[in-house]
């Protein structure tokens, strides 16, 4: 489903991804882990188009989509979830789920979208008609990660659905995760829980200083010294 080759980006005179390269199949879990700066951001606002890359191409169902606008891209089938949540704190947190949708008509499917929606999240239900600023750090995470499937997409890139969280909340929206693994979604998540990472993908990259250094199954990093030492804490 998505193909990213040789890619190159940088902000001003600063190299962030120096010529990185994998692939994400449909219906898989990857996840790219790596400690902060190392380029997991960078990566997922590239293949959203949010960032140009110098070099280097994104394909997206064999299509180069390395230069189209973002607005096209989620048109496409893409659909970023940023770090940091993001929501508009002023809306409702109905308001904010119907504008993972600006793109598609109003109708039924957009009415069974949003129940689909609110069954992964009740909590959600009970305030659709709250501001999404005075929704708690765990709910505003759940309302992003709505907001994003409202627009259907084939391809779901999450950017560190955990950070700030408690433990709790945690194994919560990952739960979810796996569950729409489980209902087909194709995701690609950049997680800096590395344990909760490991335990939902069913391929794993690590990259640092821009450069995928690592790749195999979540088994096969458990037990890489590199890995366990880095970022297991073993």
């Amino acid at each position: 489903m998505l193909k990213i080759a040789d890619l190159h980006v940088y902000y001003g005179s600063i190299r962030a991804l120096n010529g990185i390269s994998f692939q994400v199949n449909e219906g898989e879990l990857v996840a790219l882990i790596g400690s902060n700066g190392a380029g997991k951001s960078t990566t997922l606002k590239t293949i959203s188009g949010l960032l140009r890359p110098r070099q280097g191409i994104v394909l997206y169902e064999d299509a180069d989509i390395t230069r189209t606008a973002p607005d096209r891209i989620v048109a496409l089938g893409i659909s970023h979830c940023p770090e940091g949540r993001r929501i508009f704190g002023g809306l409702t947190v109905r308001e904010n789920l119907r504008l993972g949708a600006v793109q598609r008509r109003q109708g039924a499917d957009m009415a069974a979208d949003m129940d689909w929606v609110l069954s992964l999240f009740p909590i959600l239900k009970e305030r659709l008609s709250q501001s999404g600023g005075t929704l708690s750090g765990g709910e505003q995470q759940m309302l992003a990660i709505g907001r994003a499937l409202m627009s259907r997409p084939k391809l779901l890139l999450l950017d560190e659905p955990s950070l700030g969280l408690a433990p709790l909340v945690v194994e919560h929206i990952f739960q979810i995760i796996r569950q729409l693994k489980q209902q087909g979604k194709t995701i690609l998540l950049v997680e800096q829980n590395v344990h909760q990472a490991l335990d939902a993908a069913d391929r794993v990259y690590v990259i640092e200083t821009g450069q995928i250094t690592l790749t195999g199954t979540p088994d096969e990093l458990k037990h890489n010294p590199q890995v366990e030492q880095s970022y297991l804490g073993r």
